[in-house]
């Protein structure tokens, strides 16, 4: 289902709160320098993104706002990394390209998007998922942008809910949540000649990785109850050579899993308030959690260094949370006031 609000993981991103009380956080110096730390990108209102230096002693919120002295716009979707550039994708139909250590703005992508969603690069080339007019079930697209140029190149016509985007090796991997509808399937995009193949999959998949076996692995949700169409979920491993299904493991009735990210071999998801963990080597979901975390409204997730990031939306009309949980101990280490409808965590 597409939900768009306007009321208000490798390289990653982490965004704060959007208050202008600076006097809580301590801010960098110089103003810019972003480097090895952590950001998340907040939906807003406003859009916004928070850093965290690595040893958690340098905090700052707003910071596109703070270098450029303008807001990103109304919805904040994603940010994706290439070299030394961040990609901030905003569902207005934009893309800003800041650099990535100073975040001062090196230019725009305007044309040629309209509900652009996610964004995933090979060389000079990135590739944007689009969901187009969103009553339409029928025009979706990826863009294929030239970066040097900041130009859409083309398009590649794919089904409905393009989400998240991930390049490996010649092919694009790209799943279908659905939008505001429900899909099933991965679109695979020749990178050579740009034809495409689809994948079946359980319903809404969304989070995708390629795991230390050089496998994709991919988390589809299921279609909740509310939907009055329920259907599982599950976690999907594929074989990139020839696009095969090399295992399902498929979750009861009522299971509903998000928020995958994948570290040093191990799946990690968020089902009921609780973390839970699938090992590559692994032949059935695990049965017991790791442990649980107090997120009123869990919204994001990242693992890195054994640490578990997760953003907690509250009540998405107020500033959210970044809690910090060592995945050793399951104990909760540190606690940061991040943006409105904080939702995704980078490591820059």
């Amino acid at each position: 289902m597409k939900k768009i609000i306007y009321s208000i993981v490798t390289l990653s991103l982490l965004v704060f709160s959007c208050s202008n009380d600076d006097d809580a956080f301590t801010q960098p110096e110089p103003l810019g320098a972003y480097e090895n730390g952590i950001f998340v990108s907040a939906e807003g209102g406003p859009s916004s993104i928070s850093y965290i230096s690595n040893d958690f002693s340098v905090t700052e919120n707003q910071v596109y706002f703070n270098v450029n002295n303008e807001n990103l716009g109304v919805y904040l979707q994603s940010v994706g990394f290439n070299n030394d550039k961040a990609y901030i994708v905003v569902d207005a139909g934009t893309i800003t390209v800041v650099n990535r250590y100073t975040f001062e703005k090196l230019g725009t992508i305007d044309t040629g998007l309209t509900l652009p969603r996610y964004i995933a690069f090979d060389g000079d080339t990135a590739y944007v998922s689009d969901w187009a007019d969103p009553n339409d079930t029928t025009d979706d697209y990826i863009a294929v942008v030239d970066l040097n140029a900041n130009t859409v190149t083309s398009t590649i016509a794919v089904a409905e809910g393009p989400e998240q985007v991930l390049v490996n090796l010649d092919k694009v991997f790209v799943s279908h949540k659905g939008g505001y509808n429900t899909n099933n399937i991965v679109t695979v995009i020749n990178t050579v000649d740009s034809t495409t193949d689809t994948i079946t999959v359980q319903s809404k998949p969304d989070e995708m990785a390629i795991n230390n076996q050089g496998h994709l692995v991919v988390l589809s949700g299921g279609n909740e109850p509310w939907t009055g169409n329920e259907t599982p979920a599950a976690i999907t491993k594929i074989n990139v050579a020839d696009n095969a299904i090399i295992s399902s493991f498929v979750f009861g009735i009522g299971q509903h899993p998000g928020f995958m990210s994948y570290s040093d071999g191990n799946t990690y998801y968020i089902l009921d308030n609780a973390i839970y963990g699938l090992s590559d080597t692994d032949t059935s979901l695990p049965t017991a959690s790791l442990f649980d975390i107090t997120a009123t409204s869990a919204y994001g997730m990242a693992v890195k260094n054994n640490l578990l990031y997760v953003t907690d939306a509250g009540s998405f009309s107020g500033n959210s949370t970044l809690k910090v949980y060592d995945l050793s101990s399951g104990s909760e280490t540190n606690s940061f006031d991040v943006g409105v409808i904080a939702s995704k965590v980078y490591f820059n």
